[in-house]
């Protein structure tokens, strides 16, 4: 399978690998399925079966004006799994993929879902509030959608050398990488970039963590600077009574390429159970 088609008649590209119990995977702002390669291709190769595609607006997936709110999102996710014909499925998201998984188990029931997986993940509420004191400054974010505005492809060089935790010293990932990054977010819509932005940044999930009646694995680097653990991991454990949190000491936000063996280990051992 490469396209299905969601309710709203969106096209999404989906990456189908191998057979056994299906593992759904969602990436992160502002990439796309690509990034989850190395860890779907262990899976596959561990006898489940892969599936991991592309948010709307994002990568090769339809570009729409509209959607890019956790409802439509969770409800694309509940397509693919139709038209996968998913069941007993673990579903793993990355930074903003984490938000599909709470609203999927909350506003779909969790159907066909047995296990979750939040990794460096945005759940519960990244926005900074009165009971919401560790989270991020709402000016953060205004910043953002205007760097984005005026100079997107700056803005993106800057942005994933925090993502990947590049510094004076510490250089976790090549330049390469960092520039493939940059192409893969430039690919998708200023529309869907900018609407996908603020659906993370203020989207509420707190009300979402009851829903979470599975066995759910939380991993969190303590060094991200783009989704701070006190916040996003730590809330969550304390929040998700069936969860197990890991805590990569030093770790950045793209764990999925910083420390992809590591990561790649503890989703299988997860998955395992």
């Amino acid at each position: 399978m490469t396209y299905i088609t969601t309710r709203d008649n969106t096209k999404l590209y989906v990456k189908d690998w191998g057979t056994g119990r299906p593992v759904i995977l969602m990436h992160g702002w502002p990439l796309s399925s690509d990034s989850w390669d190395d860890q779907a291709m262990a899976i596959a190769d561990a006898g489940m079966r892969a599936i991991a595609y592309d948010r709307r607006g994002f990568g090769r997936s339809d570009q729409p004006w509209g959607g890019y709110n956790y409802d439509t999102l969770s409800d694309d996710l509940a397509d693919v799994i139709e038209a996968t014909g998913a069941t007993d499925a673990a579903i793993v998201g990355f930074s903003m993929g984490g938000g599909e998984v709470a609203r999927y188990l909350s506003r779909h029931g969790g159907k066909n879902v047995s296990q979750a997986g939040l990794i460096s993940s945005v759940v519960p509420y990244m926005l900074k509030t009165d009971d919401n004191p560790n989270g991020t400054d709402g000016a953060l974010f205004a910043q953002m959608g205007a760097g984005m505005k005026e100079d997107r492809a700056h803005f993106f060089a800057g942005f994933f050398k925090s993502f990947y935790g590049v510094g004076m010293i510490s250089h976790p990932v090549s330049n390469e990488l960092i520039e493939n990054s940059c192409d893969v977010a430039m690919q998708a819509s200023l529309k869907a970039t900018l609407g996908c932005a603020e659906a993370f940044g203020t989207t509420d999930f707190r009300p979402d963590l009851a829903s979470f009646s599975v066995p759910t694995l939380i991993i969190h680097g303590t060094a991200d600077q783009t989704v701070p653990i006190d916040a996003a991991g730590r809330a969550a454990a304390r929040g998700i009574a069936s969860s197990t949190l890991i805590e990569y000491e030093g770790a950045p936000h793209g764990l999925f390429a910083t420390h992809k063996e590591r990561l790649t280990s503890d989703l299988l051992t997860f998955l395992r159970r």
